[in-house]
């Protein structure tokens, strides 16, 4: 067979892939929209001295927030936390800044509701990544007190489904490619603007956010933690998928939240697996 042939016939087979999945995303998406994960979306719920800014979880690409945050929703309050959460971006396909605006006003909604001058933003993937564009360029530095980016993508990927898949119906996954035009504007000096602290969880098993490395922020330490899971816990094998499922996260998450500045990078969680 000819190799323009094979590349075709590989081309076609990928699209057909992506189409699938997006399918099935988008299905899942219908049949949970506006459902929260446990936990979450207490509209009466009022911040405690212990833990004075609400928490918006914020859902990555495809993602829904019930399957997303079905773990780490009802951990967070069942630790005392106002949680929140948020279907987006139709599954987070939007382009980044459609999106960004979306968390904007759904962290107006939540600061309104809760009386907190600020929130704290918990993302996964996309979810990580694209509150920094609010941060950045929609007034959310004022506004945000703690990001922490669960594999997030702020460098994007080189996995090339992720063109794949932008080449069909999603436009953040364009955007989520390294060296897009909007990651080029995002990652302009500086990465991680004054306001917030940013802690950034990766995993070296990561097979989405390629590599993962892709996923940390630079910055100064007492502003900006970058974490690979491995060097605490060297047998965690946690990948991109599941990564807010993880308990081994879920510590670095609270860690995060608890303490003035990012994560403690000294900090040991217990191991598990």
């Amino acid at each position: 067979m000819r190799l323009r042939s094979r590349l075709q016939i590989l081309t076609a087979a990928a699209a057909a892939a992506a189409l699938a999945f997006l399918g099935t995303a988008a299905t899942a998406h219908a049949d949970v929209t506006d459902i929260p994960p446990a936990g979450a979306n207490n509209w009466s719920c009022k911040p405690s001295s212990a833990h004075p800014e609400p928490v918006v979880l914020v859902n990555g690409t495809f993602k829904t927030m019930a399957e997303n945050w079905a773990t780490l929703s009802p951990q967070l309050a069942d630790a005392g936390y106002c949680v929140f959460a948020f279907n987006y971006g139709h599954a987070a396909t939007d382009p980044i800044p459609d999106s960004a605006a979306e968390l904007r006003d759904f962290v107006n909604a939540v600061l309104g509701s809760t009386g907190a001058r600020k929130a704290d933003l918990v993302g996964h993937s996309q979810g990580g990544m694209m509150p920094r564009y609010y941060i950045k360029f929609l007034g959310g530095a004022t506004k945000v007190d703690d990001l922490v980016g669960i594999v997030p993508s702020n460098h994007g990927t080189s996995n090339p489904l992720a063109l794949v898949a932008g080449a069909t119906v999603c436009p953040s996954c364009v955007d989520q490619t390294t060296g897009s035009e909007l990651l080029q504007k995002l990652n302009a000096d500086p990465e991680a603007p004054a306001g917030p602290d940013y802690t950034q969880l990766a995993t070296k098993y990561d097979e989405v956010v390629v590599p993962y490395t892709s996923s940390f922020l630079s910055g100064p330490a007492d502003h900006v933690t970058n974490v690979r899971l491995q060097d605490k816990c060297p047998l965690d094998l946690t990948e991109h998928d599941q990564a807010t499922k993880d308990p081994v996260v879920a510590q670095w998450v609270q860690r995060a939240l608890e303490r003035q500045g990012p994560a403690d990078p000294a900090f040991q969680p217990h191991c598990v697996g």
